[in-house]
């Protein structure tokens, strides 16, 4: 079997992958392009929160990955196995091996459902629900739509995860839906954060404490989850104290939401191209591999210290791409991606908080008069209709969208802290 060979190879078909590739062929309409990826379907993984609070549909999330991809980039339909980048080659599951001259990995965040004893056997049964996969989305929905009373849990997993916020977003429409069917007084409502704050922004997190407090929820930090068993309908999380000494508490609960722990996916974890973490190794500034020179990597697996988001995504496509083609050129990559995130929190099932920051926790919001910190109206648009609409119809087809968003934005709310 003769070796495929291409110019770039692209390790997954998500929303960074595609965006690269599509990007890619408007920047040079010649370059040989090919995407690795097993799926069929491509999800709009932001639209998750708002299938589970009932404003959604799974279907209005689904393309079809070959309606995404540009046809004169090749689509292999295979999984990527290892890596050998001092050979510049990719080995596939089917055993095929493909060469390249310039590779970008971008293959997602992995779901360790299993890290939680008992979850696998229950989730989508016994009021166990979550938005973080398609398969089970639409049951939070069922759950939150049939439950009248009693306790609801929902738990954070310790950091990185997919969408800092969304653990906690689906916590607040299900609160909305419980006030405006006047059974709110009625839910004992409990949020159960491995992390030891609402947001890892405190000028975001004192405003969440506000909406937190407005629905009467009570909050659990230090608090992990590690086991659940369905049928009981019990919880076991593991409390760390102030001084660090871990104990085991059980909570019942009517329904519960769980966030799955997270990691970069096995076959990156164990290759050349992962750091001591598993993350794939790159410059935080120009998704250069640190050392092999052309290798790049964005997304939501790398090791950059930024939200893993969507948005993020949008921001580092133009980065990495003009990147490659300054090294085919001969010229020097820059440092142009300055750890821009941003998590659109659903605080009512008709209000957006737009938290926008960068490296650093730098509030960098791209509206100069808006307050940061206001849950509005606007944004729940912005949620629905207009950054999905972002997403299919520029992102995802490679069009390039900047807007500027700016520190100095934000300074005079800030001064306000």
């Amino acid at each position: 079997m003769s070796q495929q060979h291409h110019t770039i190879l692209i390790v997954g078909g998500g929303a960074a992958g595609v965006s690269v590739a599509n990007n890619m062929r408007r920047q040079n309409a010649d370059i040989d392009i090919a995407i690795i990826e097993p799926s069929e379907k491509h999800y709009y993984q932001p639209g998750f929160t708002i299938i589970g609070g009932g404003a959604y549909t799974l279907k209005q999330t689904t393309r079809n990955e070959a309606d995404l991809i540009h046809p004169t980039v090749i689509w292999l339909k295979d999984y990527a196995e290892t890596f050998q980048p001092d050979n510049n080659t990719v080995s596939l599951r089917s055993g095929a091996t493909i060469s390249y001259d310039y590779l970008v990995v971008c293959p997602g965040l992995q779901l360790d459902w299993g890290k939680i004893a008992g979850l696998k056997e229950t989730l989508g049964k016994n009021n166990v629900c979550s938005n973080y996969s398609p398969d089970t989305t639409e049951y939070t929905w069922e759950c939150i739509k049939n439950s009248e009373s009693g306790t609801a849990l929902f738990t954070q997993p310790p950091m990185p995860i997919k969408c800092a916020g969304a653990p906690q977003k689906i916590m607040y429409l299900a609160a909305d839906r419980f006030r405006k069917k006047g059974i709110l007084d009625k839910f004992t409502i409990e949020f159960c954060n491995a992390g030891p704050a609402m947001f890892g922004i405190p000028f975001f997190a004192k405003a969440l404490n506000k909406v937190v407090a407005g629905y009467g929820i009570k909050t659990n930090f230090n608090h992990n989850l590690v086991a659940i068993d369905g049928p009981a309908k019990t919880a076991t999380f593991e409390m760390t104290d102030a001084e660090g000494n871990k104990q085991q508490v059980v909570k019942a609960f009517d329904m519960i939401h769980v966030t799955p722990p997270q990691s970069a996916p096995d076959f990156i974890k164990n290759s050349p191209l992962a750091n001591a973490a598993g993350w794939v190794d790159v410059h935080d500034r120009t998704l250069q591999h640190n050392k092999y020179a052309n290798i790049f990597g964005l997304g939501d697996a790398t090791s950059t210290p930024n939200a893993k988001t969507a948005a993020a995504v949008r921001k580092q496509v133009p980065i990495l791409v003009d990147n490659i083609l300054y090294l085919i050129n001969g010229k020097a990559v820059e440092e142009k991606y300055d750890g821009y995130g941003s998590c659109p929190l659903t605080t009512s099932l008709s209000t957006v908080m737009l938290a926008e920051f960068a490296y650093g926790g730098k509030v960098t919001p791209s509206f100069p008069w808006l307050d940061p910190r206001k849950s509005l109206f606007i944004w729940w648009i912005g949620k629905k209709i207009g950054f999905p609409w972002m997403y299919w119809s520029l992102m995802l087809k490679g069009y390039r969208i900047d807007i500027p968003h700016l520190e100095s934005y934000a300074k005079r709310f800030t001064k306000e802290e």
